[in-house]
């Protein structure tokens, strides 16, 4: 083989690798043999009546956008966990706070309901931590401030 043609072999496949590069988004790649012996690719058949062979094309080009769109629906993923976590976290705030409102309004309830019963002796310590019976006017006053705040808190029932 003489370095002319092993040369001319070499511009041959250098050529093809530029064409097979070169439309990568091809539909399909022709090779045939022109008039001359030469081995000729194309994106597009020959003319006339040539015997061609049709290669299967390269994949696609990637998609140039594929790393930021798997960033951003990374990050959207952890935006909603994030969101998840931060609504379970209110919700099991809210549901403590709802059930001290209703321990809260069940023992209001509890206690109005004791300043209402006459035949009950009700004790309340001093300042100085002595015992003393409540009289009328003390048991109506801390029934109306309960009541006030039974209402105020909206408490049910």
């Amino acid at each position: 083989m003489s370095l002319i043609t092993s040369g001319r072999s070499f511009a041959v496949l250098c050529a093809a690798g530029a064409v097979l590069a070169a439309a990568p988004a091809a539909a399909a790649l022709y090779k045939w043999t022109d008039a001359s012996g030469r081995v000729v690719y194309s994106d597009q058949p020959p003319p006339g009546e040539t015997k061609v062979e049709t290669l299967k094309a390269p994949p696609p080009a990637a998609n140039p956008n594929a790393t930021k769109e798997m960033a951003n629906k990374d990050l959207e993923f952890k935006q909603r966990q994030v969101e998840r976590i931060d609504a379970e976290k209110l919700a099991a705030t809210e549901r403590q706070s709802a059930k001290q409102k209703a321990d809260s309004c069940a023992l209001v309830q509890g206690q109005l309901k004791q300043l209402g019963e006459e035949n009950v002796v009700l004790v309340k310590v001093k300042e100085n931590g002595e015992r003393a019976e409540m009289n009328a006017a003390e048991r109506r006053a801390e029934r109306d401030r309960l009541a006030k705040w039974f209402k105020d808190n909206k408490c049910p029932g």
